[in-house]
Formats: structure tokens, sequence, C-alpha cells
């Protein structure tokens, strides 16, 4: 199989000649990884690890540097780069509109349009990765918001100024609806994969309750998944935490693939999440970025990979990869201990 019919396969709730394999790494983490193998060949380092997925990728529009070393981004969200031994990382600070103190502060916010990306050069990296699985986007509309907005003007915002809430998620919701038509255009269809984003879950349980998320979150989600859909491509959402009770409602709203299962509680996981939704979603990621990943052997990193892949695998409907993309601090043997045959 090539590795796109592998995926595709896969996400049919088909089993494929092996399961199909996805990596995600921060900067730092590549930096870390390519001096342990000797050489900075990305592609060669995919191709050796047998991944079957290809992100695609533009530009983002520069960042502006505000004082005391912190960062603003095209949206407004804030953070400062620290410095790890193989590059920096960003640490999320407060928005540009945590304090905002009347509707129109929010209304009258720089926002960009999508005529601020390019996406001429996707269909290079198209024809550069064609017998691959493709994976475009970052659309993230709920989450990023709150990180604008902040995250305690954004709950407060919900139970107190629900308008507030539903502008924030509306102006980033418009702007992906945009972008991703704009990037099937270019690409003539072929993208498989469509990236939304929203966490929604803590370590310990859901971040907002079932009838928040059906008021502020669901219905942007099912507006990217039908937009997704129209465009002949599958939806990867992806939430962190323990967000059992939400499974139900994403799948509901049209999401093809859950990433990245992080196995924060019982419910999430990979036997329990088999014995519930086998066939009726398919799953992404799982191998446990906080505990195993960084303090594990490379042999029970491998036997981890090989228990997700039996369970979630057996007959398709799983993408082996890491809980997260691949933080710095996990060591190069483990990475590569995660696709090991």
């Amino acid at each position: 199989m090539t590795p796109r019919e592998r995926v595709l396969i896969a996400l049919g709730h088909r089993r494929p000649d092996r399961t199909p394999r996805d990596f995600w790494a921060e900067e730092c983490t590549w930096n870390r990884l390519l001096s342990h193998l000797g050489h900075d060949d990305r592609d060669r380092v995919l191709d050796d690890l047998g991944i079957d997925v290809r992100h695609l990728s533009i530009a983002d529009p520069p960042e502006k540097e505000l004082s005391n070393g912190v960062v603003q981004n095209f949206w407004g969200e804030r953070y400062v780069y620290r410095q790890t031994p193989w590059g920096p990382m960003r640490e999320d600070v407060r928005g540009a509109l945590a304090d905002a103190e009347t509707f129109d502060d929010l209304k009258n916010f720089a926002w960009p349009t999508p005529d601020a990306l390019d996406h001429a050069a996707l269909a290079e990296q198209c024809r550069r990765w064609d017998d691959h699985a493709l994976l475009y986007g970052f659309a993230d509309i709920w989450q990023r918001p709150s990180l604008v907005r902040g995250w305690e003007g954004m709950f407060i915002d919900m139970a107190q100024r629900p308008d507030w809430a539903h502008y924030m998620s509306r102006r980033f919701t418009d702007f992906y609806l945009e972008d991703y038509t704009r990037a099937a255009e270019t690409t003539g269809g072929r993208i498989d994969l469509f990236l939304v984003i929203s966490d929604l879950g803590s370590q310990n349980g859901p971040l907002i309750s079932t009838r928040m998320f059906r008021e502020f979150v669901a219905p942007y989600i099912k507006e990217m998944t039908d937009c997704i859909h129209s465009l002949g491509a599958k939806v990867l959402y992806h939430s962190c935490g323990q967000i059992g009770p939400f499974i139900p409602e994403l799948i509901a709203a049209g999401v093809d693939v859950l990433d990245p299962i992080q196995p924060a509680g019982p419910e999430m996981l990979p036997e329990k999440l088999a014995a519930e939704y086998a066939g009726r979603i398919s799953f992404h990621g799982g191998i446990d970025m906080q505990r195993l990943l960084p303090h594990g052997s490379p042999e029970e990193v491998c036997a981890e990979a090989r228990r997700y892949c039996e369970v979630l695998g057996r007959d398709g409907g799983y993408i082996l990869a890491p809980a997260h993309l691949f933080q710095p601090d996990v060591p190069p043997e483990n990475i590569l201990a995660v696709y090991r045959d």
C-alpha cells in the first residue's frame, strides 16, 4: 500500500497492511533529534520511520515584539520564548484583549483576514508528497479566542456576556472557513485531513460543562466539519485532557478523527475507547507524553505503541502518534522506539 492508501483505509474502519503513522514535534525537538541522527534531512527521518502523513504548511504573518520580551502574533495571542538546550519554546501570557472593557474593544481590534495568508506553496508540497496522506491547518475556534481574550475573561463572558464569547469564536471560525476553502482550491482538493483545534479538558475532567460546550463550541465545530466534508476531506479534531463526556458530542458534530487521546484517566485509555467507539470515530495519538516518553525505556515505549496499535488499530480506525507533539525532554531513542516494528 502507499502511505495515503494505508491512512484512508484505516480511516474507513478497515484494516490496512499495518497501522498508519504520524509524527508531530516541536521545533526544538526536531533540533535534538536531528543532532542525534547526525543529519538535517527531515524527509529522510520521516521516511526512515515509515510516517504516512505529511503536514502541509504556509507562513504566518510576522510576529510583533512588544515590551519585556513579549511577542504578539497576528491573532493577538501573546507569549514569551523560554530557552531550552535545543531552542526556544513558547509560553503564553495574557492576550491582547484580556483587558477589554467594552464590546467595541473587541470589534475595533485589528482582526486579520485570510488575505494575510499565501496558499501558493501548498500546491508544490502536494506534488512533493503525492503518495502520502496530507494534513493541513490550525483552525482553533475556541481555545485561541480564549487565549486572546484571556481564559478568565472568556469564562466570565460565557456566563455573563455570551455575545462577547460568540463574537470571538465567530471571528476565528469565519477566518478558517475561508482559509480551508482557499487551501482546497489551491491544491485541487488533494488535502485528506484538515485540523480543528480547541482544548476542552484538563487532567481531571472537562474545562466547561456540556451545556456550555453545546452553546459556545459545538456550533462552530459543526460549521468547520460541514465545510471540511464539503471539500472532500476528513476532520482531525485535537483536544488535550480528559474529555470523555465530549466524545459523543464530537461524533454528533461530524468529527472523523480524535487527537491526541491523552491517557489522562480511565475514560481515555485505548481499551475503553475501543469498547465504546470502535467504528464510530477514528483515533490519532495516545502514546503518553508526560511520563512514558520522557522517562520510560525504549522497550517500554515500543511495548506501549504496540498495545495501541493492537487495541485501537485491530480493525482500522487508528493512526499511531504521540499524545501531543514530541516535546524536547523526550530522549531521541524514545521517539524512534514509537515507530519500531
